[in-house]
């Protein structure tokens, strides 16, 4: 069933050359694009209450991606190309609407897809904003800012490393809190924004994230065993293994590019997903005892997301670009809709400065 929309809001579905799927759409036809790229275990919906707040003279356009919500069901990602399909996508719906360039900004694994657009096709990018974005080094499995590999196989991201519990009740559309591990509201109110916070549209929000396609070439998708700690490797199909570090590819190309997008950086000073602790992090959990074997932080510590995340950004400053990082106090996951007044105050600045 389609997740009801806000005022403001339109959803249409958009055959591109690559994916046919559900695209919302706010303001204007005519005016200036800014393209949403939603987040894991979300999706379109989580952006319209940012989309409808663009000031005048600004089209927002936000798609469920690959493997996500009202996406075509039969086609898979391949995470062999870590954010490649995304990204292409992304700019093969672009195409189908006709839009040569346009404002990018992502969430999460989103942000990680503006990494790789940006990589790819920076001359079709006016600006982007990334608000917790994963690291360009992807999601597990590395270390230190320049996002070294603790394992030869990228052993402890990707598939096999999600808990299976969730994914299960992901599926079934499960709408209760009787399992604190798993349940995905709990996981959603206790992980996505800093409790005590709920967001008006808890249920939205809650099918949103149960839209995700789950399955072994889906999400979690699919590993395989390994020799390393914890003894999973990442597979090659969904999102979880395309956020592997295994397969990220050469950062360093960020520091070539040209022309270089304005970077505007947002994040909450206590998300405990992107985080130099994450939560849900093998490194972490190791350290904490809930990963028996742990290696030894000199193997496998805590993967240092926001601070790769700074290293990288800092490289491409030095290297003629620019970038502001923003952090908002007593905020998780998800800052455009835990503060949305003090976040829409720097993106629409942001965008007014490279319009």
């Amino acid at each position: 069933m389609p997740i009801p929309t806000i005022s403001g809001i339109t959803a249409q579905t958009v055959s591109s050359a690559r994916l046919t799927t559900r695209v919302l759409f706010s303001g204007d036809e005519g005016g200036i694009p800014v393209l949403f790229i939603h987040g894991n275990a979300s999706s379109a919906t989580f952006w319209e209450e940012t989309m409808v707040a663009l000031p005048a003279g600004y089209r927002g356009i936000a798609p469920d991606q690959r493997g996500y919500g009202d996406a075509d069901r039969s086609a898979k990602i391949d995470a062999t190309r870590g954010m490649g399909d995304f990204a292409d996508d992304a700019f093969a719906l672009l195409d189908a609407l006709g839009i040569q360039s346009a404002h990018l900004i992502g969430h999460s694994l989103g942000g990680a897809v503006l990494w790789r657009m940006m990589m790819d096709a920076p001359a079709r990018i006016r600006s982007v904003t990334v608000a917790a974005p994963g690291s360009p080094y992807g999601f597990g499995g590395s270390k230190g800012a320049d996002g070294q590999l603790c394992n030869p196989d990228g052993a402890g991201s990707g598939g096999g490393i999600v808990n299976g519990a969730f994914t299960q009740l992901m599926a079934a559309d499960d709408r209760s809190s009787d399992n604190p591990q798993a349940s995905p509201r709990v996981v959603m109110n206790t992980f996505y924004w800093k409790p005590p916070f709920k967001s008006a549209r808890e249920e939205e929000l809650l099918s949103s994230l149960n839209s995700e396609h789950v399955g072994a070439q889906e999400y979690p998708g699919d590993f395989v065993a390994s020799p390393h700690w914890p003894g999973a490797a990442p597979g090659k199909f969904g999102p979880a293994n395309a956020l592997s570090p295994l397969y990220a590819g050469d950062v360093s190309l960020l520091n070539r590019i040209s022309p270089k997008p304005a970077v505007l950086w947002i994040r909450g000073a206590d998300d405990q997903i992107v985080s130099d602790n994450s939560l849900f992090d093998m490194g972490t959990l190791g350290a904490f005892g809930v990963i028996p074997g742990w290696p030894g932080a000199d193997v496998y510590p805590s993967q240092p997301m926001v601070s790769q995340v700074r290293a990288v950004l800092e490289a491409y400053q030095a290297n003629g670009g620019s970038y502001q990082e923003i952090v908002f106090e007593n905020t998780g996951h998800t800052p455009y809709i835990e503060k949305p007044a003090e976040f829409n105050v720097a993106f629409h600045a942001h965008l007014a400065a490279h319009s």
